[in-house]
């Protein structure tokens, strides 16, 4: 049975492309429907798109896969944009007026205009993370309203590279999917592991991808910073091949035996070792002083991010980690002692109550971004086919059928036309749906009811 209420959401990361389709329940979970992915390490680096074809191509297979799930057609995809370049520029804009007066929405207005249209070599402006504004001395959320003087807007401009957005545009107009909106993707993943109250009181969260970390800083609920580095978890397999193998047996030796703060047992008289396919063997200290080191270079650089946001002593809640490279054994308390802060935990799913695809979906934090996508859809994407409807007439009287076109936006239909007044004719029906006696002489209730029309509308305009 053909699916027709759903919201697609699509994630461009390093390694792969994926792509979901799902409804929200009316209990807040998440039903998901249909879900499809494809390897994008080949034209996809840092999260960025460097084969527009390639990428149009997979993005075409995703969307055949999900709809084939749904067995329906879809009309348009939320997309979610990251990658290397990915910054927060922190930009004022001020006025002050003649004499102290109220705060109009019009002069709010001009402000934010005036903040797009600050000069950027080679940038372009995302999205606008809302700031406090400053009326006189005072910090004010919303300024409309307040008397003042002298008004400041703060603004935390996101931007990226001019070409980041424009290979993403390209790449699903040859595909020819539909975006229904471009979504900051850090920002939906962020509002998919962390609560209110984390927000509120200062939170750090670093989403540890194959090619990039990402960290963003929030405090009292607003987004205060936001950093990628080109770091992650495929520059710890790629120092691992230095042992002379592949990155595909590099990245399994990782998963099993990695270790963020490995310590050889003093009493063993043997150095434990790991067996590789081809009969070689690797001791785990050799294996893991090569994790150790990079892992403590990323970790070094997420925490110099914190400082560089001068908020890294103020997250009361601490710091959240989560994507795949946040499985890496012992990363928390690597972190701790790189850093001043003891609360580090993390989120390998997101706080909704996810239903379906759970061998895929599973809870080790890699889909938790397609996931944050995916809530953050607010339209229906499954594609409105044009149905003919029957619809009842205005006038009780008319029994013409009228026909419009169900378009999912305004019905068109013919105007009814106007009936005629028509002689009663022996054997027809009436307009309660009776029929009158044939050629049989008309009984006393009949007689009665033509009485009573011949009074009240005269003779010749019987029912």
């Amino acid at each position: 049975m053909a699916t027709t209420d759903f919201i697609a959401a699509i994630e461009l990361s390093s390694s792969k492309i994926s792509g979901i389709a799902g409804k929200k329940n009316s209990d807040g979970s998440i039903q998901v429907l249909a879900y499809a992915r494809e390897d994008a390490s080949s034209f996809i680096h840092k999260g960025v798109i460097y084969n527009i074809d390639k990428t149009a191509q997979a993005l075409a297979s995703i969307t055949n896969k999900l709809e084939n799930q749904l067995n329906n057609s879809i009309a348009k995809v939320y997309v979610g944009i990251g990658g290397q370049s990915l910054r927060t520029v922190k930009n004022a804009v001020s006025r002050t007026l003649d004499e102290e007066g109220i705060i109009s929405q019009e002069l709010v207005d001009s402000i934010c205009d005036e903040n797009l249209e600050v000069p950027l070599a080679d940038m372009s402006v995302l999205d606008v993370a809302p700031q406090e504004y400053k009326i006189d001395n005072t910090l004010q959320a919303d300024p409309v309203g307040v008397a003042g003087q002298h008004i400041t807007g703060q603004f935390l401009n996101i931007v990226a590279r001019a070409s980041l957005k424009k290979n993403l545009e390209h790449s699903f107009e040859q595909a020819k999917v539909e975006i229904a909106d471009l979504l900051i993707a850090p920002i939906a993943l962020a509002n998919a592991v962390l609560t209110e109250n984390e927000m509120r009181s200062g939170c750090a969260l670093v989403d540890f991808g194959a090619d990039t970390t990402t960290i963003s800083v929030y405090k009292n609920n607003i987004l205060r910073y936001l950093s990628v580095l080109p770091l992650g978890g495929n520059t710890i397999t790629r120092d691992i091949t230095s042992l002379q193998m592949e990155e595909q047996d590099a990245e399994k030796l990782k998963l099993q035996y990695g270790n963020a703060l490995y310590e050889e047992e003093e009493e063993s008289e043997t150095p434990a070792v790991c067996a590789l396919e081809d009969g070689r063997a690797i001791e785990l200290a050799t294996l893991n002083n090569i994790i150790g080191a990079r892992s403590e270079e990323i970790l070094a650089n997420v925490w110099n991010q914190l400082q560089l946001s001068g908020y890294e002593d103020k997250l009361f809640s601490g710091v959240v980690f989560t994507g795949g490279g946040a499985n890496l054994k012992n990363i928390e308390e690597a972190f701790r002692k790189q850093s001043k802060i003891e609360k580090v935990k993390t989120m390998r799913f997101v706080h909704d109550t996810v239903h379906g695809f759970s061998d895929v979906l599973t809870k080790d934090g890699m889909q938790n971004t397609l996931l944050g996508l995916l809530a953050a859809g607010n339209e229906n994407c499954c594609l409105q086919e044009v149905k003919p409807i029957l619809e009842k007439p205005n006038d009780p009287n008319d029994t013409q059928t009228v026909i419009g076109f169900d378009t999912g936006k305004d019905t068109v239909k013919e105007a009814p036309k106007k009936p005629e007044p028509s002689k009663p004719t022996s054997g027809t029906k009436t307009g309660t749906g009776t029929k009158k006696p044939g050629n049989t002489k008309p009984n006393r209730f009949w007689g009665l009811f033509d009485k009573i029309q011949e009074e009240i509308l005269g003779d010749g305009e019987k029912m």
